[in-house]
């Protein structure tokens, strides 16, 4: 009985309090206008300049041993780009030392690295010597010992010829002076 005089209560107070009169009134807006308009259009088409874009080479990621490179230069009627793969002896190097030492053949693997003067150099420093004809330890030190001596003769034994080309520079250009001179005397 509660909730039927609840229900009834707060339907009458609704619509008390949401009723409105209505009355009538009527306004009037009104507007007038002209819109006259002359001139020229223009358009402009701004295109981006064109572009030289060079190819990607890339052996990331691959068991090769080369270094991409690549590159592109663009004017305002032509473009080039270009690249190309430069093998790294150094890294072919490595590899095959790295394979002959994992197949067992140390001395050929330390050979192999011998190729590198820097590793030669490190070799003779730590009074291990790089193998040379099959020889190793102090053998390979005297055979390097012997070579070394066998080149200083060979270059003792250049002809006169060979040394005064391959001194100084100025040993050059002094005798191309002398025989530019003898050669412009012999014309006259």
């Amino acid at each position: 009985m509660i909730r039927l005089f609840i229900i009834v209560f707060l339907f009458i107070s609704g619509g008390y309090s949401y009723a409105q009169e209505v009355t009538e009134t009527n306004d009037v807006i009104q507007s007038e206008s002209t819109v006259t308009s002359e001139g020229l259009m223009k358009t402009t088409i701004v295109s981006p300049p064109p572009s030289a874009i060079s190819p990607q080479i890339s052996a990331s990621g691959s068991d090769l041993c080369t270094v991409g490179i690549s590159g592109a230069v663009q004017t305002q009627i032509l473009g080039i780009s270009g690249g190309k793969t430069v093998r790294d002896m150094n890294c072919e190097r490595l590899k095959a030392a790295k394979l002959m030492y994992d197949l067992g053949m140390k001395v050929a693997a330390v050979s192999v690295m011998c190729g590198d003067e820097r590793v030669k150099i490190a070799m003779a420093n730590s009074g291990t010597y790089c193998p040379i004809d099959g020889k190793i330890g102090d053998e390979a030190k005297l055979a390097w010992q012997m070579k070394s001596v066998q080149d200083q003769i060979s270059d003792e034994q250049k002809n006169l010829v060979e040394r005064m080309f391959d001194e100084k520079g100025e040993t050059k250009i002094g005798l191309g002076v002398i025989i530019s001179t003898l050669f412009f005397l012999l014309l006259l």
